[in-house]
């Protein structure tokens, strides 16, 4: 996978979580994953299509994305992960997905995304649609996302 293709998300992060309220923003680490893949929590699924084929998982700890939806809806508490907190959540992966295509644009990348499929649970298997998967870690206020990317070819 060409490291071009994973900077917009990492860009994308950076830029897109100040504005709903994450004054802390970093990356943590980068690894290769399987195809395979077995998810706890809450995983939010974008399609790509267009230049570059593929998909893109966030993947968040349930507890931890209830912060997120939290902090995304005012400080709102957040008990459970009812429709506000999930429609938070998708809306956030539909924002940063969005951004990081507007960021493969300015490198003359054309693609468009699909709506957001939300999961939540324990032991989700999620086949991705590359052998090769790039899992980028990154923090708001300390709080950990991982980034699945998925390119086909």
């Amino acid at each position: 996978m060409d490291v071009a293709h994973v900077n917009p998300f990492i860009e994308s992060f950076m830029n897109v979580m100040p504005q709903l309220g994450f004054t802390n923003t970093s990356k943590k680490g980068l690894s290769v994953k399987g195809q395979e893949l077995v998810c706890s929590g809450v995983i939010v699924l974008v399609g790509i299509v267009g230049t570059l084929k593929g998909n893109v998982v966030y993947r968040i700890d349930t507890e931890y994305a209830k912060k997120i939806a939290s902090t995304m809806m005012m400080g709102m508490p957040v008990e459970q992960l009812d429709d506000m907190a999930r429609s938070a959540l998708s809306e956030l992966s539909n924002m940063l997905t969005a951004t990081a295509a507007t960021g493969f644009a300015a490198l003359g990348v054309s693609i468009d995304i699909s709506t957001p499929t939300l999961l939540s649970g324990e032991n989700i298997s999620v086949k991705m649609s590359s052998k090769q998967v790039l899992s980028i870690e990154l923090l708001a206020n300390d709080i950990p996302v991982e980034v699945l990317i998925s390119f086909e070819g």
